[in-house]
This record gives structure tokens, sequence and C-alpha cells, in this order.
């Protein structure tokens, strides 16, 4: 541990003191700024920068300054990538010190309007065991370079950073679960309340218009179009709200297969979901529908010679709709050559659910795919 190698009791005291400073702020952004001032305020340093990796740990995607004044950033222009005595840290991350930053044979200079620095002190902030930026310090006031003592300051900081930062990212998941289940309960109270008050409201109306006068009949019927519109509005916003709690849903599922069928195709695939996917489909019909998607799609990959084809997800009046279009050669119906034995998959997937599976030819040219079961809740 590098704070061992501290026996200045004031020196310990500080690295505490800075420990507990950032450790209490949870909120990301905040807290690596504290690192970058805290690490410069003791070791001295008249600049100082975080680096945070990119997600392949290959270079910096994120440069987070202390020293520079914004006029001066504007004029050096573009961050840091990570590359010269940057990016030695990238490669090996232990504490580096360096006398003068131009000595090194890694160094590139400075690009123009960048102020002199000369004296570096370089640590690497791990989270659990992986790198997940790097300490930058150059030019220690009143110092030629920085010390042992310095670098085991910044070291035992990065530690304590470390943590701080695994904690910012629990807390930055705690709240983001907090705000799905209030979503999740906001879209099942408009589902359970809102909507069949509505509906209750707008069928009552409706008896009365077949009582009512012509005028009266007509501005009632009126009314019980606008009902019916809100009721959609409403339900548009709860699906948008995705009545989800588990994770990943049924819609974004098949957006992500979708995507990744993409490349079976050659071409970017049309996807769209309609009514209440999420809340109404069930686990087992998600599982058949996922699986048809990937068959059907890939025997227009295979067979169809498409250029265009799209997939679209109904959940309406108890009933799972997939619609697979594409502008292709067509299907084969009397021979069922095209597909194979994946057709007679959907096929017994729809019948196992009690559904059924249609393929015809569209009029334009091309092929539809009907896949329809009960939603199964």
């Amino acid at each position: 541990m590098p704070f061992r190698s501290i026996e200045d009791p004031s020196k310990l005291r500080r690295v505490l003191e800075a420990t507990l400073l950032i450790e209490a702020d949870l909120e990301l952004s905040v807290l690596l700024r504290h690192v970058v001032e805290e690490a410069a305020s003791m070791a001295g340093a008249r600049y100082a920068a975080l680096g945070v990796l990119n997600e392949d740990r290959t270079a910096l995607s994120e440069f987070i300054t202390l020293g520079l004044e914004p006029d001066q950033e504007d004029q050096i222009g573009a961050r840091p990538k990570g590359l010269g005595v940057l990016g030695l840290l990238i490669d090996d991350p232990k504490a580096l010190r360096l006398g003068n930053l131009g000595d090194h044979s890694k160094s590139f200079g400075f690009p123009p309007n960048h102020p002199p620095m000369t004296s570096f002190l370089g640590v690497p902030i791990k989270v659990r065991n992986e790198v997940y930026g790097n300490l930058y310090l150059t030019d220690k006031v009143g110092w030629s370079e920085f010390t042992s003592d310095d670098a085991a300051l910044v070291e035992a900081l990065a530690l304590a950073a470390g943590i701080a930062i695994e904690n910012a990212g629990l807390h930055e998941q705690v709240q983001l679960a907090a705000v799905h289940e209030d979503r999740d309960r906001l879209a099942r109270d408009l589902h359970d309340t809102v909507i069949q008050r509505l509906f209750g409201v707008g069928l009552t109306l409706q008896s009365m218009s077949t009582r009512a006068s012509t005028e009266t009949s007509q501005t009632l019927r009126a009314v019980v179009e606008e009902i019916d519109s809100v009721i959609q509005q409403v339900r548009s916003t709860i699906y948008e709200l995705g009545m989800n709690r588990d994770g990943r849903g049924i819609r974004d599922n098949v957006i992500a297969l979708v995507r990744e069928l993409n490349d079976v195709v050659g071409f970017k695939l049309h996807v769209s979901l309609d009514g209440p996917v999420e809340s109404s489909i069930s686990d087992e019909v998600a599982e058949h529908l996922l699986a048809t998607i990937r068959e059907a799609v890939t025997n227009v990959g295979r067979h169809a010679q498409a250029t265009e084809a799209s997939v679209h997800v109904l959940a309406e009046n108890g009933q799972c709709r997939l619609t697979i279009e594409d502008n292709g050669i067509g299907f084969d119906t009397a021979s069922g050559r095209q597909g194979g034995l994946g057709v007679t998959n959907m096929r017994r997937r729809a019948e196992k659910l009690n559904g059924t599976f249609v393929i015809e030819p569209l009029p334009s040219g091309g092929t539809s795919l009907i896949w329809q079961v009960p939603t199964g809740t």
C-alpha cells in the first residue's frame, strides 16, 4: 500500500482529509474534479489533469484539467488522446516520475500555445484492479521535480479515488433503478386507473348518445371520439415509459436482434413496435417471437435477394402479430423451397402457441410473412 511509505503524520492526515472529501461527493463529475484538485494540492503541482480511458483502455476519452485558463485551453485546441508520455501510463500502468518531460524519448513536444511544462508525475487510478484513468501532474512549484513522497501521497489518493469512483457508479445504478421503478409504477397507474376510467366514461356517453336528440347525439359522439384519442395518447405514454421491471424488455430485445440481423441481410432493416408489447406479451411468447424474427430475417438474407425489408410487431386485442415484408424475388408457395426447415420451424412455433402462420406474395413484389399468436397473458 502506498501510504505505508508515508511517515510524516501531517502528510498522512492530508491523505485522510482528501479521502474523506472525495468520498463525500457521489456525483461522478464532481468527484473527478475533486480528485484532480486534491492531487495538485497534495503534490504542489502548478498543472494537473485526470484522463479517463475509453472502453478499450487504449486511449483517453475524457480529459479534466486544472491550472489552465479557459482561453488557454481554447487556444491549445483538441484535448490529448493519450499519446507520447501520457500514453506510457496506458501501456504500463504504474507511477512515473520525470525531471523534464522534454528529455523523455516518448515526448512529442507541446502543441502551439501550450504553456511550457517540465517536471512530471503520473499515477494510474484503478477500479477493481482495472485502470479507470490516470492522474497527470506537472511543474512542481518551488522544486525541480516531484519527490518519492509526492508519488506516495498521490498513489494513496488514487487508491481512495478508485474506491470512490466505484461507489459513485453503484450510487448512480441505484438511482437509475429507482427511476425505472417510478416509471413502472406510473405506467401501471396510468394503465390500471386512468385508462379504465376514461374507457368507462366513453361507454357511458356512447350509451347516452343512442337515446339523445340528433344534435346532442352528434355532440356526444364527438366527445367519445375525443376520449378515444386521449386514451391512445395515454397508451402511447405508457409504451414510452416501457412497463419493464426486469432489465431489458421485449421492445429492446427485438430492436437489438434486428440490429444484429442487419449484417445478415446486408442492409438496414426497418423495425417498429406498436401496442402494449411489454405489458401483454408473455415470456414464452417473447422467446418464440424472437426466434421467429431470427429465422425469418435469416431466410430473407439467404434467399430473397432483397434490398429492403421491415419487421413490425403489434400487440393488440390479446394477439401478438409479427409482420415481416421484403422486396425480394418472392416465395414459392407451391414448393416451399425457399426457407426449408426454417419455414417449418416458424409454422410449428405458431401452432404450438395456438396461432397462425402465413406467407404470401405482395402486390408490389416481394413477400409478406405474418406470424400471429395469443399474447399469453
